[in-house]
C-alpha cells in the first residue's frame, strides 16, 4: 500500500511539473525574461528629435488620422479631413513617441506575433521627420496585469512591453485631437464684445484694462462680470464624443430657441458665436469651424442676460486704494478727512481715532445699487466729494431721500442708482460719530 501511495505521489508531481512547463512556455509575458536587476536600465524603444518631426500617421480598426506640421510649426489633422489641432495633445504625443521607454524586453526574436497581439495590431503609429526618414510604432494587446501593453517597430524582431499611460498617450480618437475651441480669439486680445439678447443689441468696449458700455448708450461698466463673459466665450468647447450624432445636433440647434448671438473682435478680425437652446440643452455655432455642437450649460447661461446685469452698481471707483481725500456735505455740516500715511486727519491737523475714520471709508467703498431708476431724484441730502491718491478723476456723488429708497447719481452721469433707503441715515451717523485722538501730555 505504502508503495502504491508513492506512486501516485510521483505520477501526480510528474503531472503538476508538465503543467508548469506547459506555462511557461505559453505565458511570454511573465516568464520570457527575469526582471532586470536595478541596475540593468529598461531598453530604449526609439529616440528621436522632436523638433525634426512632421509627420504622425494614426492607424486603427476604426480608421486612419494623419498630422502633419505646417512651415509656421503648426499641427493640422490632414486625413481624414482637414481639422484644426488641439497643439497640446499633439505636443504630449511627440514626448512620448520621441523619447519611448520600454518596461522590459519580453522576446528578443519573437516568431509568433499573434500570442502579443502584434500581428494585427490595434494601433499604429507612424513617425516620419525632416529627413522623409519613418519609424512605426506597433501596440498590441494589453498584458495580463493590465498595466502595460505590448509593443514592437515594425523591421524589429523584438517585443517589449510599455506603460499603460504611454499607449493612452498615443492611442487619440479624432475628437481626441481636434482643438475643441469655438473661438480661437486671445481673451486679453479682444478690444470688442457685441451681444445680441433678449432683444438687445449691446455692446461693449475695452481701453487697455477697462470695459465701457458702449450700446445701448454709454454707462460705467462692471468690468468684473465683462471678464468672465470673456472667459466663458473663449474657454467654449465642443462637446463630441464617439456617440455624437452630427444630424441630431444640427436638428437640435435648428429647433431650438435663440440665447444670444457674441461677436469679438481683436487686430486680427471678427469671430462669432451663436447658442440656442433646445429642452434642457445648449448649442452653438462658430465661425470658427463648421458644424453645430453642443456645449456646456454654463455658457448659455453667462449669455442670457440683460444690459442691468453688466452695469456697475458701485457708487465709488476707489475699489481697495485709499483716496486721498474725503469731503462730505450735510446741510450746514462739511466733514473733511485727509489720508497722511496710516492715519485720517481733520481740517485742523488733528488725527481721527482710527476705528470711526475707516469704518466711513468702508461704507463708502461698500455703497452699491440694488437697482436702477429713471426718475426720483429730488433735492440732495448729502454731497460726497473722494479725490484719488493718484491724480485719478475726482468722484462727486449725491444722495437724496426717496419715499422708499436713497436715490444717487454721480457728477457728469445721468444713471440713477437706488440705494438702500436708511442709506443716508448711517452715512450721516458715522460722520457725526467720528472723533479726533486727544492731545498726546507733555
Amino acid at each position: 500500500m505504502k508503495l502504491r501511495g508513492l506512486i501516485i505521489a510521483a505520477a501526480v508531481l510528474a503531472v503538476l511539473l508538465g503543467v508548469l512547463r506547459w506555462s511557461n512556455r505559453h505565458m511570454p509575458e511573465e516568464n520570457a525574461l527575469a526582471t532586470p536587476s536595478p541596475s540593468e536600465a529598461p531598453p530604449k524603444i526609439l529616440t528621436l528629435n522632436e523638433g525634426d518631426i512632421n509627420k504622425l500617421e494614426l492607424k486603427k480598426k476604426s480608421g486612419e488620422i494623419v498630422l502633419t506640421k505646417g512651415s509656421d510649426n503648426k499641427w493640422q489633422i490632414t486625413a481624414p479631413g482637414t481639422l484644426a489641432v488641439d497643439q497640446s495633445a499633439v505636443s504630449g504625443m511627440l514626448t512620448s513617441v520621441s523619447s519611448l521607454n520600454s518596461e522590459r524586453l519580453v522576446d528578443e526574436k519573437a516568431l509568433n506575433l499573434a500570442q502579443y497581439g502584434l500581428a494585427a495590431p490595434a494601433l499604429e503609429v507612424a513617425v516620419t521627420d525632416k529627413s522623409n526618414s519613418q519609424h512605426k510604432l506597433l501596440i498590441g494587446d494589453d498584458t495580463p496585469t493590465g498595466n502595460a501593453a505590448y509593443a514592437k517597430l515594425d523591421g524589429d524582431a523584438r517585443v517589449f512591453t510599455i506603460a499603460s499611460f504611454t499607449k493612452s498617450e498615443l492611442d487619440k480618437s479624432l475628437n481626441d485631437l481636434r482643438d475643441k475651441r469655438l473661438l480661437t480669439v486671445d481673451a486679453n486680445k479682444i478690444s470688442r464684445l457685441e451681444l445680441a439678447v433678449k432683444q438687445q443689441n449691446l455692446e461693449f468696449g475695452r481701453d487697455k484694462d477697462q470695459w465701457q458700455i458702449v450700446k445701448p448708450r454709454p454707462v460705467r461698466a462692471d468690468g468684473t462680470k465683462i471678464d468672465e463673459l470673456v472667459r466663458k466665450l473663449t474657454e467654449a468647447r465642443m462637446e463630441v464624443g464617439a456617440d455624437t450624432d452630427d444630424a441630431k445636433t444640427a436638428a437640435a440647434f435648428a429647433a431650438g430657441s435663440p440665447i444670444a448671438t457674441a461677436k469679438v473682435t481683436t487686430d486680427a478680425g471678427v469671430q462669432q458665436l451663436e447658442v440656442r437652446k433646445d429642452k434642457d440643452d445648449y448649442y452653438a455655432k462658430s465661425s470658427v469651424v463648421d458644424g453645430v455642437f453642443k456645449v456646456a450649460s454654463d455658457l448659455g447661461q453667462a449669455l442670457d442676460k440683460k444690459l442691468d446685469d453688466f452695469r456697475n452698481k458701485k457708487l465709488f471707483d476707489f475699489g481697495v486704494n485709499d483716496p486721498a481725500k474725503i469731503e462730505i456735505r450735510d446741510g450746514t455740516k462739511t466733514y473733511f478727512l485727509t489720508k497722511g500715511g496710516d492715519d485720517w486727519w481733520n481740517s485742523e491737523g488733528k488725527k481721527f481715532e482710527k476705528v470711526g475714520a475707516e469704518a466711513l471709508l468702508n461704507d463708502l467703498r461698500d455703497l452699491q445699487a440694488t437697482d436702477f431708476a429713471e426718475s426720483g431724484f429730488t433735492s440732495t441730502a448729502l454731497e460726497i466729494t473722494v479725490t484719488p491718491a493718484e491724480g485719478k478723476t475726482v468722484e462727486k456723488v449725491f444722495l437724496s431721500k426717496g419715499s422708499k429708497n436713497t436715490i444717487a447719481k454721480r457728477e457728469g452721469d445721468q444713471t440713477l442708482y437706488l440705494l438702500d433707503a436708511n442709506a443716508i441715515e448711517t452715512l450721516q451717523k458715522l460722520a457725526g460719530d467720528l472723533k479726533t485722538e486727544p492731545a498726546s501730555a507733555k
